[in-house]
This record gives structure tokens, sequence and C-alpha cells, in this order.
């Protein structure tokens, strides 16, 4: 797809109030239902090939293969040949000392991609490390060279950056969209551990796109990474800042899912032997009527599944009824809307927790539904008048 072509396409897709998403994948089944769903465009990228091997992202880091070997590989069979009406954006390993910058680029592009994105980019990488590798001429400037050639070659680009010098150096390149990488994704069995919180991304998110809006006021300006993981977390940045177009997400897209959903399915077919006529699933199955009155059922449910995803809108499915019939029926009889009935079963089980247990409080959140820390304690307070630290503390005293 043309350069200009993609750019008319987010332009229009902004100018009629919509985000920009961008999933950066190793997979051609991502990339299907990924185009499927209405992604704008794909990046494909060596992490996301070892997250399929069921690696953490870091792995695109370590010397266990040539990256722009792996991305050509996999990409030219997997995912070239499958998505047709969607920008395929290349993981440059720009910094690799067997590839010609230019020559590549221009294999790059006669193979079918649409643009390039720098990645995997040194500018993850910090302490003395970092330093040693900018020494030795690896450093994030030849980065900035690989978009300015791609950017020559008319081709659509995609920028990591980690700060406003960054940002300041891919605009002068010519890069089209400015992505605030955020660091590694947090959430799941395999996210990073240590992960800004939301607070400390807005705030460095909002310097670079000011420093972005100073020189390129047309720049596309996305986020990437770190503790941006689900749509309420997007949702917080675009409420915190107007210049924010849109999302690009990896581990969010294809391996937190899988995780969770192959996780919960395992499980189920192991107790499926084990299940009598009173078991939940099985009164699901028979068909909700026969054994409930609506209401009842949802009850029931979130509280053997308070600690999962719940989809309300799955739940009037199972029962045959319109969302908005179950809606309706569920605030009439028990007095308030599902969603807040559902935080404060939550709220209410973690209290129970706290008093019965000496819990990381963290934990806690994963235990009553909250993948996000700072959610659960911002619900707490809202319910029970403190924090979840201070609830404890007037506990055990």
């Amino acid at each position: 797809m043309e350069r200009e072509k993609i750019l008319e396409d987010i332009k229009i897709q902004t100018k009629n109030g919509n985000h920009i998403i961008g999933v950066a994948t190793g997979t051609g089944m991502t990339a299907k239902y990924a185009e499927k769903g209405g992604a704008d465009f794909l990046l494909v990228l060596n992490s996301g090939r070892f997250r399929q091997m069921g690696r953490s992202s870091l792995a695109g880091f370590l010397p266990f293969c040539n990256s722009n070997d792996m991305v050509m590989d996999f990409a030219s069979k997997e995912i070239i040949p499958l998505v047709k009406d969607m920008p395929i954006i290349f993981g440059f390993n720009a910094t690799d000392p067997t590839k010609n910058i230019e020559s590549y680029i221009d294999k790059i592009k006669d193979m079918g991609f649409s643009g390039i994105n720098n990645y995997p980019t040194v500018g993850l990488i910090d302490s003395q490390f970092g330093e040693a590798l900018e020494e030795a001429g690896c450093h994030y400037l030849i980065e900035v060279e690989a978009i300015r050639v791609a950017h020559a070659k008319n081709m659509f680009t995609v920028a990591f950056v980690f700060n406003e010098i960054q940002a300041e150096q891919m605009i002068n390149a010519g890069a089209d969209a400015i992505c605030v990488h955020l660091g590694l994704t947090g959430g799941g069995l395999l996210g990073a551990k240590k992960v800004f919180s939301l607070e400390a991304a807005k705030a460095k998110m909002e310097k670079i796109f000011n420093k972005c809006n100073e020189l390129n006021p047309d720049a596309i300006k996305l986020i990437y990474g770190g503790p941006v993981k689900t749509p309420i977390d997007v949702q917080y940045m675009y409420s915190n800042n107007d210049a924010l177009m849109g999302y690009i997400g990896g581990s969010a897209f294809e391996r937190i899912p899988s995780e969770k959903s192959i996780t919960n399915i395992t499980k189920a077919f192991k107790v499926s032997a084990q299940l009598d006529e009173d078991d939940l699933l099985l009164k699901m199955l028979d068909g909700v009527t026969k054994h409930y009155n609506y209401v009842e059922f949802v009850k029931e449910y979130v509280a053997q599944n308070y600690m999962n995803d719940i989809s309300f809108l799955d739940l009037a499915k199972v029962a045959h009824v319109s969302r908005g019939y179950l809606s309706s029926l569920f605030k009439k009889e028990v007095g308030c809307s599902f969603p807040e009935y559902l935080v404060k079963f939550r709220i209410n089980k973690a209290v129970e927790i706290i008093n019965k247990e000496n819990i990381q409080l963290s934990d806690l959140a994963e235990l009553v539904g909250y993948q996000d820390y700072a959610q659960f304690s911002k619900m707490f307070k809202k319910y029970k008048g403190c924090s979840p630290k201070q609830f404890r503390s007037k506990n055990i005293t």
C-alpha cells in the first residue's frame, strides 16, 4: 500500500473521530483477525515471533537469531500472502552490521512491505550496556538514518521514541508516526514485572507530544507498551491528552488474550468429566430458563467468576435475551446497574480476603478480577472510603 494512501486513510479515520490502531504481531493468525477487527496497520516484529514460542518479548533483544532474517522469513510466508487490504510495516533492526541500510530497505519495499519501524531498538537498552553499545557505534542515530532512508523512498515510517530529543530527530528524518514507547508491556504470565504507572506514562507522553506539536503538528502521535495494555488503560490516556491519536499493541492483542483464553478453556475441559447436575456450566448449557430467573443466573455467575473477565453481553446471549432487556431487568430487581453490582461484589470480596488473610495487595487485586492495581485501589476507595492499604491498617489495629 502506497504511503499517500495510508496517510489519506489515517486522516479520514481521525477526521471521523476514530482512533488509529496498530497491531504488532508474529503470526498470520493474529494478522488475519486484526485485519477483521479493523486494525489500521500491522507491525511485524521479531518479539512477536518469540511470543508465539511462549517466550517473553525480551527474547527479541538477545542473540537467539538474526532479527531481520526472522522477520523477513515469517512475514513473507505468513503475513504478506494473507493480508491484502492493510499496510504491513517491517520491524527493521537498523543497527544490524550485516545489513546495508539502503539496499536492505529496497529489499523490504520490493517484498511488498508498506514501511518500516525501528525495532528492535537500542532505545530500550539503558545503563552500562546501553552506553557500551553507543561507544561501539551501535546507537539510536542509526535507527534515525533508517527512517530517513525509508522516507526518501516514499515508505510509511513508524518511529519508536523514548524522549523529546529522539522525537525531534525522528521528525526531522521525516517519520510519519511518532510512537512513544512506554517500555515492555505489563500484565499476563510473561509480562514485564516493572512498568511505568499510568500517571508516569501520561507525563512522558505529554512531554514528547508537546515537542512533536512544536515541530510538526501533523505527525501521527501514538503510544505503545508499558502499563497501557487494556482498552480502559488506553481510554485513560485518550481522556488525558487530546494530541494522542492511537495505540499500537503487541502483547495486548496476541499474548495476554491467548494466555487467558487457553488457560481457561483447558481448565474447563479438564473438569468436564467431573460435572454434576448442580454445576452452573451444565445449567448454562441446558438452558438458563429451566433453572433460574435471569437475574439469579447473573448473580450466581458473578459469584463463581468474579475473578475473571465477565461480559454482560455474553451472559445475555446465554440467557437468550437481549442485552438491553437483561440490563433493565437486572437494575429493576437489584437496584443498580450490572457494572456497579460487579464492582461492589469484587470490593466486598476483597474486604473478606483482607479480613482473613495476610496477602500482598497487588495479588489481592488480581484475585478479585483487577489486573490493574491502580484501578482496584480507586474503586476500593470509592466504595470503602479509604485505600486498601489504609483499610488493612485499620483492620490490624
